[in-house]
Order: structure tokens, then sequence, then C-alpha cells
């Protein structure tokens, strides 16, 4: 028996490695190795070995087998990816998986065994060989996990029957690699997880075991790989509760796999694969929501291969809209469509109108099949209605006249067909009314819902009435009656207002034409009211200035004569009941939308009309003095919308505006920054001039508002007004700026999405718009950074707000010229970016700025442009300051010293020519560099290892400003702001008396920390001290004199000592006052640095003497000079 086992290993050994040989080299013989290889296993299975005393079989055959196989594998795992040979050796081995499998089965069937005995030798194979493999899944070489479970995804769906605990294994096994660190590993992991989730048994799972599904569902979404989610997403079956998953990815950051959604999912799955049913994507299964998502997420993408691939599932769409077949005739096409646009909701959104614009764009066949012959507009639907507007819309933008005339009714017949159906909404309504109670509340929605398509097509008759050609005069004239008669009914809703009176502008040879037809309407209203009141017995009730008033005779060619004699005082008028007083409202509710949306299309000015003086006397300044919100919110508009026109009106009226925004609700409040942003845009000179003096209290006001205004919708509209403002140069103030970087960054601003998304807009294409807009950025960069960065330092544990490296990546990208757009007479700054580096220097001197701050600022360094050209200045400024830097502010970690290096060494190999020979003696010298050298020599230097730590307040907790900017806070405080203080802005947690200050954005300096920024000339004035009387004892008298920071330039600093300061002092201020006792070494004297200043000192002529701080000397004459001398600073 040995002699035989030995013979089989050896021809196992040859046999085997000769076909894995051949398998390698291509796919081809694939198919004839595979059934080689099988009749080799078959062999050898039949070797088998007698034991204990034949009791029992040994199966030597397929152990040798298994094992030279195994072998073979051995030697694929240690391949790394991308090689070919790998490969083919892979899906050999799942190509043999599945063969073998499938005579099994077969054997099986033949023999007729119904038994569930699975120890055959196709079982026995398989599990040997899924053992090997899942004990490659925990190997320490990623190459081995990655081969291995690449080999089970392979072969996974050919397993056939496995053990039930063999199955458990293996899932938990590749869930577990779904999570693994390699991305390859994971990609196969989740193609071999997918396949096993059918077989997957929800009863077999524990209760705190995920299904496979969901741990798929959880890896498309949140796995970091696009490879992985790409995996995922291919191999996730389609089904309802997978769904919404799978259409989240609409929205995914990687291109490819927004487009895999539309082309490979949602396109591939509207039909079955045999295509005699439809799919659980088809259009018809998924919900309104879902559509509209798809063709929103689709047609809006900034990719054109994702707006491409959206487009072409459009069409399948409208292939498949009624069924499961195409359509072929012209009139099955049309039905298409109409079936498509049923499937959305026409009244409350635009998805439906970009849906069919693509359709058109896409599937020139379905445009060229349109028609729209005399039987299409017997029948009017919302659809029908839709898509021919829609159409004509299309074929004048893309100027087809061809198209366009064949399309478009006879003006006559859409006059009429408008008719018809105003009147069937006026019958609808009157027989609803009359039988209004008799209705069910299921009744009721219905005729409502019928009440709105019966609006929306005449809507749609309407817009497509502005594009009809009205040569036809007698067409036109009855076009002209119809809407004229339209907008003089009360009943005409709302929404209809505005398409009547876009195409009564068609229709006007001018805008006076149409400014007389609106007045005269208007006029009859009110008139009708008048004398519906008189019927009623309320006979003076219509001349009362404050409720509906009839207007004057104005004649049609002019303005309403105001001079000619004195007028008749009006007679008082008898107070309305609540009945007439309602339909008084109501008219002059409809009164006020005509003459706002006639004034929206008038483009002249108001002395070229002079009609609107009449509704403005009448109609619109009684309507802003109402107290009813709905009244006074379309008067302020029409008032708005007059003084657009009216430069002298905008400069009466401006005032009025600003003092309805800070006590109206929000809806007004709204409505009156919009028409006050509007008046500021269109009469800039006259508000915001320059040389205008009320035009930085109009700033101060609007900085002031966004400070302290706290919803959402008004902080939005505020960053989007003042956003528009500066980007169109109309404000240059720098406070405007720094609030809109403020508001920006904010952690009180995390939830405003409005807002966010409109600043991410903005701040690039201003910085990128212009080099001065960059300078302007540059500058206010460091300033703001010292102050963000403190604030992600107090950030409360519900807060968010990005780091201080997201923020200084931020201003670096907005200041790099390199992404500055080339503006026709302005030379890109290059040197922005040197000069952000002089910022970010001596921000580095500044004691109270944290480690991690100027961790960040070291590393922001490296990421700044130096041109090949700059100014020899300012490279010797930042060689000076990275050398200073070392010697009176050291770097102390090691992160920051690499960095400040790296910049260092680039630097000064980039600019080694005007660097050579550095000496600073030699540019002291130097005039322009006068300001650097004062500004080193007022920085003190640390002993080694001295660290200045902040003084930290007691008994209370530190409270934080607004994230408000300085120069913000300051103006407002000058003119009375409330908001903008630091107990004002900071988040109220509990309730007291006194008043109630609304939330505020939190990034903010804190009060201890109230330094300004370091400038080169900066000197900070002395505060005002009551020093703690003490028991002093006899001491010798210094004498201080006041000298200049010019004199002994080279001083060796002996000691800083902090400055005890009084405890309400350190709560409003919290540093430490230094001073430094500098000794010259010719001369008997000492000079006492102090924020800047110098103070010299007399010493006494014994040479031992030893000096300590000036304020811890005991002598009381000596702190009263000394207090005397910091009221002189």
């Amino acid at each position: 028996m040995p002699a035989r086992t030995s013979s089989l290993a050896e021809t196992l050994s040859v046999s085997i490695p000769k076909i894995f040989d051949q398998a390698q080299n291509t796919t081809a013989n694939h198919q004839k190795n595979v059934v080689a290889l099988h009749k080799i296993h078959s062999d050898a299975a039949a070797f088998t070995e007698s034991v204990h005393n034949g009791r029992s079989i040994k199966l030597t055959g397929e152990r040798l087998f298994e094992d030279a196989f195994i072998d073979m594998l051995c030697r694929v795992l240690v391949i790394k990816k991308g090689v070919s040979q790998a490969e083919r050796i892979v899906k050999f081995v799942g190509a043999y998986t599945k063969y073998m499998n499938e005579q099994a089965s077969g054997t099986k069937k033949e023999e007729n065994d119904d038994d569930d005995d699975d120890d055959t030798t196709a079982a026995r194979f398989v599990a040997r060989l899924l053992k090997f493999l899942l004990n490659g899944f925990v190997a320490k070489d990623k190459t081995v996990r990655y081969r291995c479970v690449r080999i089970l995804a392979e072969m996974v769906t050919h397993l056939g029957e496995i053990d039930e605990d063999v199955f458990m294994i293996l899932r938990t096994a590749l869930i577990e690699r779904v999570h693994d660190k390699e991305t390859h590993v994971r990609v196969q992991a989740v193609i071999a997880l997918s396949k096993l989730c059918g077989s997957e048994d929800p009863a077999d799972i524990g209760e705190d075991e995920p299904m496979a599904i969901d741990v798929l569902l959880d890896t498309l979404i949140c796995d970091p790989a696009a490879e992985v989610r790409r995996a995922a997403l291919l191999n996730i079956p389609p089904a309802p509760h997978t769904l919404p998953a799978i259409l989240s990815r609409t929205r995914d950051t990687d291109t490819i796999m927004r487009k895999l959604v539309y082309s490979q999912v949602l396109e591939s799955n509207c039909l079955t694969v045999d295509q005699a049913s439809i799919g659980v994507v088809h259009p018809r299964v998924l919900s309104i929501a879902q559509r509209e998502l798809i063709i929103r997420n689709g047609l809006g993408d900034r990719e054109p291969a994702v707006r491409a691939a959206a487009g072409s599932l459009l069409g399948t769409w409208v292939d498949v809209a009624q069924g499961t077949t195409k359509a072929e005739d012209n009139r099955a096409v049309q039905d298409d469509i109409i079936a498509l646009l049923k499937l959305f909701d026409l009244h409350e959104s635009t998805i439906a109108e970009d849906a069919l614009l693509s359709i058109f764009a896409t599937r020139v066949d379905i445009y060229e099949h349109l028609e729209f012959k005399e039987d299409y507009w017997r029948e009017l639907t919302p659809e029908h209605t839709f898509l021919a507007r829609v159409f004509a819309e299309h074929t004048i933008a893309i100027k087809d006249e061809t198209k366009l005339d064949a399309c478009l009714p006879v003006v006559t017949h859409l006059a009429f067909q408008i008719q018809n159906a105003y009147n069937a909404y006026l019958d609808d309504i009157d027989a609803a009314a009359a039988r209004e109670l008799e209705l069910t509340e299921e009744q009721f929605a219905q005729e409502e819902d019928a009440r709105l398509d019966q609006e929306f097509i005449i809507t749609q008759l309407l817009r497509l009435a502005v594009s009809l050609d009205y040569a036809d005069e007698i067409g036109r004239r009855k076009m002209f009656q119809l809407v004229r008669d339209m907008i003089s009914q009360e009943a005409l809703p709302e929404s209809l207002v505005a398409r009547c009176l876009d195409v009564l502008r068609m229709l006007s040879p001018n805008e006076r034409d149409l400014i007389r037809v609106v007045v005269e309407v208007v006029h009859e209203l009110r008139d009708r009211d008048a004398t519906y009141e008189e019927a009623e017995g309320d006979k003076g009730a219509a001349e009362d200035g404050e409720t509906a008033t009839a207007f004057g005779d104005i004649p049609s060619g002019g303005a309403p004569s105001t001079q000619g004699g004195p007028r008749k005082p009006p007679k008082e008028a008898k107070p309305l009941s609540p009945e007439e007083q309602a339909r008084s409202d109501a008219v002059d509710l409809r009164c006020l939308s005509l003459c706002i949306g006639m004034l929206e299309r008038v483009n002249g000015t108001f002395e070229e009309n002079s009609t609107l003086e009449g509704i403005l006397g009448e109609l619109i300044v009684p309507s802003v003095k109402r107290k009813e919100l709905a009244l006074r919110e379309k008067g302020l508009v029409c008032l708005g919308l007059c003084c657009l026109i009216a430069r002298r009106m905008a400069l009466n009226s401006f005032q009025l505006f600003l003092s309805q925004i800070q006590a109206a609700p929000e809806v007004l409040k709204l409505r009156v920054l919009q028409i006050v942003f509007d008046i500021l845009m269109v009469h800039d000179a006259e508000f915001l001039g320059r040389g205008n003096v009320g035009g930085e209290r109009i700033v101060e006001f609007l900085l002031h508002i966004l400070n302290v205004e706290d919803g959402d919708k008004v902080q939005s509209l505020m960053c989007m007004g003042l956003a528009k403002l500066v980007l169109s140069g109309i404000i240059s103030d720098e406070r405007v700026l720094k609030s809109l970087v403020v508001a920006y960054l904010s952690p009180d601003t995390v939830d405003n999405q409005e807002l966010r998304q409109c600043l991410s807009y903005f701040f690039p294409v201003f910085c990128y718009s212009s080099p001065t807009n960059q300078r302007r950025m540059m500058q206010i960069a460091m300033p703001l950074f010292e102050q963000l960065a403190r604030a992600t330092h107090e950030l409360e544990d519900d807060q968010e707000m990005v780091t201080a490296a997201q923020i200084g990546g931020m201003f670096v990208d907005w200041t790099d010229p390199l992404k500055s757009f080339e503006v026709p007479g302005q030379k890109v700054d290059d040197n922005i970016h040197v000069d952000l580096a002089v910022d970010i220097m001596k921000l580095l001197f500044k004691d109270d700025l944290e480690k991690e701050d100027k961790k960040v600022l070291c590393q922001v360094l490296g990421r700044l442009h130096l041109p090949d050209a700059a100014d020899d200045d300012k490279i010797r400024t930042i060689k000076l300051l990275i050398c200073n830097l070392g010697t009176r502010r050291p770097l102390r970690d090691t992160v920051s010293k690499n960095a400040m290096s790296k910049f260092d060494a680039a630097l000064s190999k980039k600019y080694a020519d005007k660097l050579a020979d550095f000496s600073e003696e030699e540019y002291r010298q130097l005039a322009a560099l006068k300001d650097l050298f004062e500004f080193l020599d007022d920085i003190i230097p640390l002993d080694e290892g001295e660290e200045i730590e902040m003084p930290k307040t007691r008994t209370r907790k530190r409270r934080s400003q607004s994230m408000v900017t300085d120069s913000t806070a300051t103006s407002a405080h000058e003119d009375g702001s409330p908001a903008t203080s630091a107990a004002s802005s900071s988040k109220q947690k509990g309730k007291g008396k006194g008043k109630e200050h609304p939330k505020r954005r939190k990034v903010s300096r804190s009060d201890d920390d109230s330094d300004g920024d370091i400038h080169d000339n900066h000197v900070t004035p002395a505060p005002t001290r009551m020093l703690p009387k003490r028991a002093a004892s006899e001491k010798k008298q210094q004498v201080i004199h006041i000298t200049s920071d010019e004199e002994d330039e080279e001083d060796d600093p002996l000691e800083a000592t902090p400055v005890p300061t009084s405890h309400s002092q350190s709560r409003r201020q919290a540093r430490y006052i230094t001073f430094l006792l500098i000794r010259h070494s010719d001369c008997s004297c000492q000079r006492v640095c102090y924020r800047g200043r110098t103070i010299a000192a007399e010493q006494p002529s014994s040479g031992n003497t030893t000096f300590d701080s000036i304020m811890d000397s005991e002598d009381e004459d000596e702190e009263e000079e000394v207090d005397d001398i910091l009221a002189q600073e």
C-alpha cells in the first residue's frame, strides 16, 4: 500500500501542476482543463485504504488530491493584485468548483438518491478548501488576505449545499473582512457577502448580530473608499428596503458612483431580465418623492457624464411609462409623455419641466414626433397644457420657427380656450359654495384638487399666450379684453394675477399703457366696493383715508390734479361692520397685488409715469399705516418697488424701512430686508457712495442686525444681501467682510445650510475675481484667525466648529494668487502670500497664542506661494522675523520646529541672491525696515525654558464675547447697539431678570484676552491701576526717567517679572504686564520696557544692588510715583 500511495502522490504532483500551468496562460483552455482536473479528482477519490480491521475507510486519494490542489493555491496567495496569471488561476478555481458541484448534483439525480447525506467528494473538497481559505482571512500579510477573499468571492456562488455551521462561520468571517483596513480586501468581501444575502434566514441570526444586507447598506453609505462603495452598489440587489440607500448615492462624492446609480442600477432594472414585466425601480413603482429626487440630483449634477446618464434614464422612462413596450407611432409617443408627466407633481416643483427639456434635448426622435393638432385642445388636462407650454418655450429657445408655428394655436382660439376654462372654474366655485355643507371631508378634498387642476390649466394657457404672435389684430383685441376682464374679477385666484399681467405687458404698446390699464382696474375694484357699501347704508365709509378709499378722478393722460383751490374736508366716516371691513380689506389686498405685479414689470422712472402718484397717495401709503400685517406687508412691498424707480422717494422713505426692521415680526422683517438691499443695490451712489456720511451708519446698522438676529432665515438673508453688496464693490468696509467670515465659521450657524451654502459660493468668487479682493482678505486673515482659533478652544459640548487647521487652509486658499482670475487693467498680485507670511510670523510672537495654533501657523507657512520675483525688503522682513523668533519666542514642539525649519530652508534656497551676506546690523540702517525693528525691539525675550502662561480667573467662569469682529463691536457700541457686548452675546442658559439676550455666535475672544492685534507701530496704553496700600519699610527711592526706544539697541536682558493685578482687572484683561530691566554697558541707568514704551531708572551708586520689579517696592512714595508714570502712559 505505501508503494501505491507513493505512486499516486507522484502522479498528482505531475498532472495537477501541469493543468494549473496551462490555466494561468489563457482562459480559453479552462473548460478543457476543468474536465481533465475533475477526471483526476475522481480517479484519486477511488483510491482508499481500509483501517481498523476493515471497519472504516481512509480516503487517501482525496486527501492527496486536496493537498496537491492547495499547494498550487499557496503559490497564488502571495502574488499581489493586478497580475493577470494569478487572476486566471482564481477564475479557474471558481470554474472547477462550479463544474464539480454540477457533476455531483447530476450524479445524485441519476441515482435518484433522496438521502440528505451531503458527505460527497465535492462536499468534502469544498469544506477543506473553505477551511483553508478562512485561515487566510486573518493572515498578517494583506496580499494573502486579499487573495483568500478574492478566491472565495469567485467560488461562493458555486459552493452548492454546505453545512449550516460552515455557512455561519463563512458569513461571520466575511463581515469581519468588510471592515478590513485594506480597500481591496473590503471590495472582495463585499462581493462575496452580497452573494450570501439571498441564502440568509433572519430566524438563524442572533438578536445582536446584524443582517448581511444591513452590513452592505452601511458599507454603501459610510465606507470611505469609493471602490468599496461601488462594489456594494453593483452587488446589492435593488429592493424596496434597499432603494433609499441606493438613491442616496445620487449625491455621492465620487462621480463614477453617481453615474453608476443611473446607468447600472436604475436604468438596467426598469424591467425584469426577460423584459416581460416592470422591475423594482420602474417609474410607476417609485414614489413621487423618489422620482423627483432622482431627476433633481441627476439633471442638477455638476458633471456632464452624470447629467447624460440621467437624461438616458429619462428616455428609458418614456419608453416604459405605459408598460413594457416602446411606442412607435406619433400618437403613442405623445401618450407616453403624458403618462410620464402624470407621475410627477406638476403644481409644486419644476422637476417635470426640467425632465421634459432633457427629453427634448437627448431624444430627438421624441421631439420630432410631437404634434399638437386641433383635437389635442378639445380635452384639456394639466398634463396636456403643461406639455404644450414647455414644448413651445423650448422651440422658441432653440429658434425652431417651423415647429413653433405648427404647435401654437391661433390667438383667437386660445383666447376662447382660456375663457371657457375660467368660466368653468367660476361655475365650479359657485357650485361648491352652494353645497359646501353637504360635502364630506373626502369629497371636499377631491373638489379642492379639481379646482387646483383648473387653476393650473389656466396658468399654463396664460403662459402659452405670452409666446403667441399677436399680428392678428382681432385676436389681440380679444385676448386683451379677456385678460383685462379677468383681473377685474375679485374671484380671480392670486396665482393667476401675475400671469395675466404678463399677457397684458405683451399686449400693451408701452409701460404707460400698462400702468393706465392697471390703475383703471384698481379704480373699478375700489369704486365697486364703495358702491356695495353705499347699498348697505354706509355712504361715508368710502372717504376714510385709513380704510378702503376711492380714487379721485385720474385723467388717462396724466397725474391727478393736486391744485386748483382748497379741497373740501372729508366727511366723517361711519365705522364699518366686521363683514364690510373684511370685504374692504380683501379688495385692498387685491389692488395691492395688482400694483405689485405692475411695478415689478415697470422699468421706467416714477417721474415718467405720473399716473402712479394717484395709487401712491390713495392706496399704498394708507396701507403702510395699517396695523393688519398682510396689508402692511403688501403696502411696504409696493412702496419699496416705487422707491426702486424713484430716487427722491427712496431717500425720503429709507428711514421708514429701517425702522420697520427692528420691531417687525420675522415674516415682515424678511420682506423689508429684501427691500432695503434692493434699494441699496439700485441707488448705491446716493446711500453708500464715497463721501456719503450716512453710508457708514447704514453699514453699522446692517452689521448690528446681523449680530443680534438669531433667526436662520434672517441671518441667511442678511449674509446674502451683504455678500451681494461686497461682491459688486458697493461696500468696501472690511468690517463687513470680517462679519461674513465670522458668520460662515461660527458654530451657531452649523445648522443654517442656506447661509453656509451662500457664503461657500461667495468667498471663492469674491477672492478669485480680483487681486484687490484677495489683498483685502489677506489683511483680515490673521486677526480673524487669532479670534476664530481661540473660539475653537472655548466650544461648549453641544457645539461644532471647523478646526484651526481648516481655518488656516481656507485663508491660504482664498488668497492664493495662482487662483486669481486675470482682470483687464489689473495685474495679478504675486506678493499676497509674501505679505501673509509676514503677518503669520508676527502673530507667532504673541505670548497668549496656543501651542496648537502656533503649530497650525507653522504648517500653513509651507503652503504659501512664494513668487520668483518678490520684493527684497519683504523677503528680508520674513528672514529677520524667522531669526528673531528663534531667540525671542522659540517654538517648543517638534512639529512646529520642523515646519519652520523647512520653510526657512525653502525661503533661503529660493531667494539665495536676495539673502546673500545676511546681516541684521546692516538691515537696521534701512529706512524701509525701521518699523520692523521697532516691532522686534518691543518683543520681550524669554529666559531659556520659560513659558508664559495666561493667568486663570478665580471663583468665576470665563465668559466669552460674541463672535463679532472687534471693529463691529466697537462701532455698534458707540451707537448704542445693545447686542455687541460680551454680556449680551453670550448664550443665556438660565432665566433671570433683565433683558433676554438672543442666541449669539460664540466664536469669540474671551474677556481675559482682549488684547488687540500686534502692528508694527502699535503702542498699548497703560491702564489705570489702584495699587493696594501696604506697610512699607524704609527703602531708598529710585528716580524714574522716560527715555526713548532708540537708545542702546543692544542692551542685555536681565529678567521679566509679571505684574500682579487686582482681581477685577484680571477678569477684565487677564494678562501679565511685564517689566524688563536692561543694564546698559556704558552708563549707570536701566530701562524698564512696558508694552513697547521705555522707562529709564537711575541706579544707586552701589554696584551690587539687586533690582526687582518696581511694582514689588514697599515704599508708598515709590508706588505713587509709579502710578504717576503709568498715568502718563
